[in-house]
């Protein structure tokens, strides 16, 4: 086992390599000179050849990138231009709101997904089949945003039960700040939902066709037994790694979410960064949300020996 975790670690130089060229790279794919569109047309001459000597941009690139990537080995993701602070304290700064909110969609879509899916399978060919796979089909049709403006119109403006939008810290008292969370965590978790219902009744189905549950079933254990204890566990691999896929993506793709909602979380960062031309913002995040996206994938397969004794590193 700890063979295979150091072969998976090295396995990642060659990914994070890979990445971090094209995410050094992302500056120069815009028109132009980097620091002429960083300070905007009204910038003197002066200023543009200032900004390209405090950036490095007048270097020759492979020096750049050398320079750059010593620097994201000893933790110093650069600086920002506008913020004026250090890269990783405005992407700490930020973090927080962004893992609660995936974390809390994830629950959610979990909750949903998980005995949907089971009972789909159950009840495989029916109308309860049927009913599920057109909630899928609907919740993956849907974009996020779209759903979560609807639970904005209908539960913050019509009923007034939640907040409409905006963000207060845990240090204000949990429920001040889950209650800020609930309809954007909804909107992103009823779209993941949907990938994960059907994945679980996919592999529901592959399990419960095997020859262990028809044996199981012909010595008189309890349904619920058979499908909770002996169908759900040998199905649980490939519904993991679908749960580890979304919630990448949920901590990558809730920019617009937290847009919309008034979230001050990396998805905001990212959006003004953007709209500033904060390169070296944009080029921290993106690799922050890399890595996490490649360790959440490691850190799968190593739960798999903990589900299924029967895998083998």
């Amino acid at each position: 086992m700890y063979f295979y975790i150091l072969k998976r670690l090295f396995s990642l130089i060659p990914v994070l390599f890979i990445v971090s060229i094209v995410v050094f790279l992302l500056i120069y794919l815009t028109p132009g000179d980097p620091a002429s569109v960083m300070l905007g047309q009204e910038a003197s001459t002066e200023q543009i050849e200032e900004l390209r000597e405090q950036m490095g941009f007048n270097l020759p690139l492979y020096q750049q990138y050398f320079n750059w990537a010593i620097d994201i080995f000893q933790g110093d993701l650069g600086t920002s231009y506008f913020l004026k602070e250090p890269v990783t304290t405005s992407i700490i700064n930020h973090l927080g709101p962004t893992i609660s909110l995936a974390l809390l969609a994830e629950v959610i879509s979990i909750i949903i997904a998980v005995p949907i899916g089971i009972l789909a399978a159950r009840h495989r060919g029916s109308k309860i089949d049927q009913f599920v796979m057109g909630f899928t089909l609907t919740g993956m049709a849907i974009p996020s945003f779209l759903f979560g403006l609807l639970l904005m119109l209908l539960i913050g403006v019509k009923l007034e039960w939640l907040p409409i939008a905006g963000y207060q810290p845990l240090s204000s008292g949990l429920w001040n700040y889950l209650q800020y969370f609930i309809m954007p965590a909804f909107a992103l978790g009823i779209t993941q939902s949907a990938l994960i219902a059907r994945m679980t009744r996919s592999s529901m189905l592959e399990v419960l066709n095997a020859d262990f549950i028809k044996t199981a079933r012909a010595k008189g254990v309890k349904e619920r037994t058979v499908i909770h204890k002996h169908a759900l566990r040998n199905a649980l691999l490939p519904i993991l790694t679908v749960v580890g896929q979304t919630f990448g993506l949920l901590v990558a793709g809730a920019v617009v979410i937290e847009t919309i909602f008034n979230i001050p979380g990396i998805g905001q960062l990212v959006l003004n960064s953007i709209q500033s031309r904060d390169y070296p913002v944009i080029q921290g995040v993106i690799l922050m949300v890399a890595f996490f996206y490649v360790m959440i994938n490691l850190i799968i397969d190593l739960l798999y020996i903990l589900i299924d004794p029967r895998v083998e590193y």
